[in-house]
């Protein structure tokens, strides 16, 4: 069996990558989408979702590039006291991280803060992942671990392409494909880390070294080249907008060749398309 969760992050970023969440769900293409609890237009994602029931709501944790849920008193380590924001680049948050200069209670305090804020829209979140996968290392897995135990979600995102993914994706720049290669390295721990927490999550990433790049073509190769098991597809559709030039992504027209993409696909019938609500019956859970 390949079961298949067609996710797409940033919802709640803009009202165009709203509407194009909403719009790819009613057609039953997309599956799951991570809110992300701090942007300006998530509670508008959250209402419009509470009416699509089919589309599994996950927490896109933010601990970068963004603003917390959280007063930023609160988080002394994680956030620049005088702009009020997390810091800028994800080069910069790791090293920290990695040398011990963030506080890992601080990162679980705001992951359980961003996770309420969606709970108290209604929603029941499927699962967690990260805004630029942040939780592929260590310090930031053992603190969103707890914080998914103590709010009571059950599925994590496995961020780490498999091999065959990788290889089946032939557009995407070198450094990139060197970093994704080189990544997967920590595949091991993550597991370990997840399964000693009573989590569940996927046999894989599917799109990641892709994102930015991702077309039709590169869709078409990955579905051909995928193995029986549960994979995520990580996609980032919406409208390439004014609103999207402010939000300061670097996925501007990407984000529409992705939405066209999806539109446009066809899964054959032995590809069971499920959110992560459905992933604790999947035979392939770890």
């Amino acid at each position: 069996m390949k079961r298949l969760i067609i996710n797409a992050d940033d919802f709640g970023l803009t009202q165009g990558i709203n509407r194009a969440v909403l719009a790819l769900n009613a057609k039953r293409v997309l599956t799951s989408s991570t809110l992300m609890a701090s942007a300006s237009y998530a509670e508008e994602a959250a209402q419009a979702a509470l009416l699509q029931p089919a589309l599994g709501i996950g927490c896109h944790l933010v601990l970068v590039d963004g603003v917390p849920v959280l007063p930023a008193a609160e988080l002394p380590t994680l956030v620049d006291q005088r702009s009020g924001r997390f810091r800028g680049s994800l080069g910069t948050f790791v090293r920290a991280c990695l040398l011990g200069h963030i506080d890992e209670r601080e990162i679980q305090a705001e992951a359980e803060a961003q996770i309420a804020r969606i709970q108290s829209f209604g929603l029941h979140p499927t699962h967690l992942d990260t805004h630029k996968h942040t939780h592929m290392f260590a310090p930031v897995l053992r603190a969103v671990t707890r914080a998914a135990q103590s709010r009571e979600v059950r599925c994590v995102r496995n961020p780490f392409e498999p091999r065959w993914s990788i290889a089946a994706t032939v557009g995407a720049p070198l450094l990139r494909r060197i970093q994704v290669n080189l990544l997967r390295q920590l595949e091991p721990a993550f597991l370990r880390v997840v399964r000693d927490a009573g989590l569940f999550t996927t046999d894989g990433a599917i799109g990641v070294l892709a994102t930015g790049t991702l077309d039709a073509a590169t869709l078409k190769a990955l579905l051909s080249a995928m193995p029986p098991g549960t994979w995520e597809f990580v996609t980032h559709p919406g409208y390439n907008d004014i609103p999207l030039a402010k939000a300061g992504t670097r996925l501007l027209a990407a984000r529409e060749t992705e939405l066209e993409m999806l539109e446009a696909a066809v899964f054959e019938q032995d590809v069971q398309l499920i959110h992560f609500g459905e992933l604790l019956s999947s035979e392939s859970q770890h």
